[in-house]
This record gives structure tokens, sequence and C-alpha cells, in this order.
């Protein structure tokens, strides 16, 4: 199925159901930074990121990433990310390694010309201070942050961010009914719960204490159903 052609030479093709819980579904509902409010924090997955107001005809498309400090929502809704409307570049891009060219996953493919890279457009242009490349296959990923005017490497097992009080790491655990190993932010607590994973354990503990104020009922001698 990987090597079946698009319509389209230029397509790489539709991102597949990985392409589509990692990013949209995990890293997005456990991306809650502790110095923004919920509101002014905005992820998009496979988003059209427009960077330059010279040449609106331009864009590149992460596979995922975040800005703070503007809305969550717009009254008509985002088709696309627009920097100099915005006033924001992301704080963070992520990219999602495949059986794609290994220069189109990191970034770095070229469309000719004087169009500059993913990686150049993000290193350069938008000045993203983090830049994160995952690989599923090799269960391992990349961390680079922005030093200067290059991105260099983090030799860490794990990415933080002081300006948002939160990290990006390895998780092992199933999601989606799905077992492997994850990307997934977390906080000095740990992991970040995704609100379906939050409301799951409120529905534990509310039948928890339940349980237990059955049980004290019967102690006393009293039936919990006609309680």
């Amino acid at each position: 199925m990987y090597d079946l052609p698009s319509e389209s030479p230029e397509d790489p093709g539709l991102p597949d159901e990985f392409h589509l819980w990692q990013p949209q579904q995990l890293l997005s509902k456990t991306f809650r930074p502790k110095t923004y409010p919920l509101e002014h924090v905005f992820t998009a997955s496979d988003l059209n990121l427009y960077y330059d107001s010279q040449r609106t005809h331009l864009y590149r498309r992460p596979d995922w990433f975040a800005v703070v400090g503007v809305p969550r929502l717009l009254d008509k809704g985002r088709l696309s990310y627009v920097v100099w409307q915005e006033g924001r570049s992301p704080i963070v891009v992520v990219e999602l390694l495949s059986l794609s060219p290994i220069e189109w996953d990191q970034g770095r493919d070229k469309r000719g010309g004087d169009i500059p890279s993913k990686w150049e457009v993000c290193e350069s242009l938008l000045r993203v201070p983090y830049y994160v490349l995952f690989d599923r296959l090799a269960a391992s990923f990349q961390l680079f942050r922005l030093e200067g005017a290059s991105y260099r490497p983090l030799n860490e097992p794990t990415l933080w961010i002081p300006t948002l009080e939160i990290g990006l790491g390895l998780w092992q655990g199933s999601f989606e009914g799905v077992e492997r190993l994850w990307l997934r932010w977390f906080d000095e607590t740990g992991w970040i719960p995704t609100p379906e994973e939050e409301a799951n354990e409120r529905a534990i503990q509310a039948e928890q204490k339940a349980t237990r104020l059955a049980e004290q009922l019967r102690a006393l001698g009293v039936d919990p159903a006609e309680a």
C-alpha cells in the first residue's frame, strides 16, 4: 500500500491512522501549558501555515504545531494559519517520520528555486524555538532547539519548555486501543491526561466512593438500596 502512486506527483499521500491519532488527538489534547489559559492556546495538525506576507501563495504544512498567546478559536474558524495576521509564530513544531523520503519527513525537502524547505521556514523565517522529529518505527525522537541562527540538537531524553512549564517525552501506553510508544506532553506532576482520561478517572473515583459508602452503611446494618 505504501508504493501506490498519488494522482498528483507532488503529493506524498494522505496521513495514515497514526498521523491522525498522534498529532490531532494525543499531542493536542495533552498540550496544556501552565503559563497560558487554554483559550489562548492553539494547536493544529496538517494545517497550511502561511509564513511570507510578500509571497502569499507560499505555505508549509507541519504534521503538528502549537502557538501560545493567540485565540484558540476565531469567530469564523481557521482554514489556515497566517502568521502575519495572527502576529505569533509557533513555539514548537513536530514532524512524524514515516516511509516517505527522509528529506520530506524532516522538512528539508526543496520545491526548487528560492522556495525554502519546511526546516528553513521554521529555523530562519519563523524562528520556531523547538523542532521535533519522531520516528515511530525506530521508537525514538530527535530534539532541536533554536540557538542563534540555527537549530542545535538536544542530547536529552525529553524536551522541557521552561516558558510553558511542560515537557514532551516518549510514553508507553494504550491510546485509541493501540498499545505502543507515543509522543506525549507532561508536567511536573506526570503525564498530562486527555479530557477523556480525566472523565474516566472521575467516574472511577465516584464509583469507588459509592462502594465505600455502601460498605459503611452495611457495617451499620443499613441496606444501601433502602438508604
